[in-house]
């Protein structure tokens, strides 16, 4: 426990801690109560009085111009204090002196500060899931918590606090990308689900977000329709942005891309068959499956691709459906050079597309294309 020294002289009361001083000035004709006054938000263990002057300290609570002074004295003093913590972001042990409809009290030394309820870490609401959050705030009435100041304006007299940002301080140094946690569904929005993330303590500090382009490698209308809250998932972390707080997570790279497939993977996934079963012939010598001429006339009337062609074919054990299915493979690219899979009947054929466009413009100038052939 911090010991508290008084010191008397000038006209004024400097009170010391292990960590700052504060200074009080109070008129040289009035006595004030040294018990009364390091009655402060901290307990100490230790009083000492130091003095320069002759002054004396006694009990007179008949002083009260004295003691208005030395409160407001004493509030202002904090209310810079709380401006230095904001300002250097310093994380605060607070005490939680009670709640209300949108938020926790919680003391700073002689003030009263707010901790809004969407400002607290995750850990409440994910250890303790079946309380409402007044359920909770009650609970931990009494309670130490350590918050940051990210509002601190004594005009208008509010000391807001963040749990999250006192989380983000202490943990965030523990997530970098490519690590795999668990996590649990918070909140979702139209644009994605927010996390909170259980680090190896087992305990939820922190909250990422997963982008709804991220929850599937299906297309994703609604996110309801897949997630939930407080489902239990595991997600990837695929960025963290340090100057932001923010954290951007995936569910779908923990799966293998469905797209990501050759002809090989596809014969060999479908059928088993051996290699006997592939065709290597030029292009020239094998004959496109029906509609795919068209479809290639079509691709090369759109600007930046150069050449369509196919390159291989091979044939299933199998006859999966008679009508012609086309998609782009998501392979990674060789010198420009993209991959489409074509597949009718038994037959499976690996087409190569020259061109200069990225693998969004090729989507967008196959989806034209197929609007315009019949």
């Amino acid at each position: 426990m911090p010991i508290l020294t008084a010191r008397v002289g000038g006209g004024s009361l400097t009170c010391f801690d292990q960590s700052s001083s504060f200074v009080y000035p109070f008129p040289n004709n009035h006595s004030i109560s040294l018990k009364k006054f390091c009655q402060r938000s901290f307990t100490t263990t230790t009083a000492k009085l130091t003095t320069t002057t002759t002054t004396t300290l006694v009990d007179d609570s008949s002083s009260s111009d004295a003691s208005s002074s030395i409160r407001q004295s004493r509030r202002s003093a904090d209310w810079k204090a709380a401006r230095a913590y904001k300002d250097n972001g310093f994380i605060y042990e607070g005490r939680i002196e009670g709640f209300n409809g949108g938020g926790l009290l919680v003391r700073f030394f002689s003030l009263m500060g707010f901790l809004p309820f969407p400002q607290l870490s995750p850990s409440h609401s994910c250890q303790e899931p079946q309380k409402s959050i007044h359920e909770v705030a009650k609970g931990s009435t009494g309670s130490l918590i350590s918050v940051k100041i990210i509002q601190a304006d004594e005009e208008n007299k509010k000391l807001i606090f963040s749990e999250k940002e006192a989380a983000w301080t202490k943990y965030s140094e523990r997530v970098n990308v490519g690590d795999i946690f668990a996590g649990r569904v918070g909140s979702i929005e139209d644009y994605g689900a927010f996390i909170h993330l259980r680090l190896p303590d087992g305990i939820y500090h922190l909250t990422g977000l997963v982008h709804v382009s991220e929850i599937s490698w299906d297309l994703v209308q609604d996110i309801r329709d897949v997630l939930n809250e407080g489902d239990d998932v595991r997600v990837k972390v695929i960025n963290v942005d340090r100057q932001r707080s923010r954290i951007t997570l995936s569910i779908k790279q923990l799966e293998e891309d469905p797209l990501l497939e050759t002809l090989d993977k596809v014969i060999q996934q479908d059928s088993s068959v051996g290699p006997d079963l592939f065709s290597t012939s030029i292009s020239s010598n094998i004959e496109p499956l029906p509609g795919l001429a068209s479809i290639f006339e079509e691709l090369l009337q759109e600007d930046g691709i150069d050449d369509v062609r196919v390159t291989r074919q091979g044939f299933e054990k199998r006859v999966v459906s008679q009508d012609l299915q086309l998609w782009l493979s998501n392979a990674p690219p060789t010198e420009g050079k993209f991959t489409l899979l074509a597949r009718a009947g038994r037959q499976v054929q690996e087409i190569q597309l020259n061109t200069l466009l990225n693998q969004e413009g090729i989507k967008k100038a196959l989806q034209r294309v197929l609007e315009r052939v019949p």
